[in-house]
């Protein structure tokens, strides 16, 4: 059977079908259409820095262990999560830090990659405890219970593996914003909308963007701790890991460096978007971003990690060991939320449940 190829629209993204009527290809659901000649330079607008393979320079130096550095390091997998992290011979057994399970088995270590960097933990024990109180605080609709039982001996210090890229870019973007005007004349009410084609070009630096080299590492909550100060970090040595724990990196260059370059994208985008004051919406429509200078290093961060399980549900908080921002995810006390409401005035109950459900689950 014969491959398709399914052609997406610019515009919304659903797939185009070619119309005989016209001999267009026609979006079904925003009734967009492009000419068949006019397809691949669309395209290759819209993929910008998908199309060209950027040749990132790695600027590590020394990327091999030395027999001394391994002798007194181990590897423990966990058979829960499948999680493995890099510690002291001597750790024994201990609690994985992804899932908290209890039982892990001690392997060899050799083979990985040597890190260029590591900026040493700044906090300790102590200050992750302090600060996972504080996150506690204050959340109005935080089931009691959960603030009163002990979880906080679990925090484990880790070392989490991350890509860091450099580059300079120029961009070009394409963006559509619109003007609303509202006014009524007697008992009608008029809409004026106006449309604007807006093109933007601009040159951007990228310093120090890390991505997390992990699987078992939540994205985004490594995201959300961000920012590191580069300026900490040192070249890496394995006496900085006494003590603690270190992720092994599962993520090869190549595939993180595609999420940098999501990233950087979305970034000059942003950056590059009109005044909004000026406008009532503005719409990335395209973007070609050329990516003029690229190095890569290979580094470890400090996190402390807690993760717990409450009524079946696994709640994972992580704290910035340089810099002590803490971020995790909480559980939500429903029966305390609705008591609030009722208090108040069942008026106002839709938009607090929205609210606070951001609250608890975004900050």
């Amino acid at each position: 059977m014969a491959d398709t190829m399914e052609y997406k629209c610019p515009s919304c993204g659903g797939s185009m079908e070619f119309d005989s009527n016209t001999q267009k290809l026609k979006c079904p659901f925003c009734a967009t259409e492009v000419g068949i000649d006019e397809w691949e330079d669309v395209q290759e607008e819209q993929t910008g820095m998908q199309q060209r393979d950027t040749c990132w320079e790695a600027m590590g130096g020394d990327s091999s262990w030395t027999r001394e550095e391994t002798a007194n390091m181990a590897v423990y997998s966990c058979q829960s999560c499948g999680g493995e992290i890099v510690a002291e011979k001597t750790t024994g057994a201990t609690a994985c830090p992804y899932c908290g399970n209890q039982v892990v088995i001690k392997g060899t270590f050799s083979g990985d990659l040597k890190p260029d960097y590591i900026i040493p933990f700044k906090l300790d024990k102590k200050a992750a405890k302090a600060a996972y109180k504080k996150h506690l605080t204050k959340k109005k609709f935080l089931p009691g219970i959960f603030a009163k039982e002990n979880h906080i001996d679990e925090i484990k210090g880790v070392y989490v593996p991350f890509w860091l890229f450099d580059t300079k870019v120029h961009a070009d973007v394409n963006y559509e914003a619109e003007k609303v005007k509202v006014w009524t004349s007697g008992d009608t009410e008029y809409t004026e909308r106006a449309t604007y084609d807006l093109g933007r070009s601009g040159s951007l630096s990228f310093e120090h963007l890390p991505v997390d080299c992990s699987r078992k590492m939540d994205d985004k909550l490594m995201e959300s701790i961000e920012p590191y100060q580069f300026q900490d970090a040192v070249p890496f040595k394995a006496a900085y890991l006494s003590g603690y724990m270190a992720d092994r990196y599962d993520v090869e260059m190549t595939e993180g460096r595609k999420r940098a370059e999501e990233r950087i994208k979305r970034s000059a985008e942003e950056a590059l978007k009109p005044g909004i004051s000026k406008y009532d919406s503005v719409v990335t429509m395209s973007s070609d971003v050329h990516i003029i200078d690229a190095r890569y290093w290979y580094v470890l961060y400090p996190v402390w990690i807690l993760n717990t399980t409450w009524q079946k549900n696994q709640y994972i908080f992580a704290m910035n060991g340089q810099t002590g921002k803490m971020v995790g995810d909480l559980p939500f006390d429903r029966g305390a939320f609705w008591k609030y409401v009722a208090s108040r005035g069942v008026a106002i109950g839709a938009v607090l449940y929205a609210l606070m459900w951001m609250i608890i689950y975004m900050v």
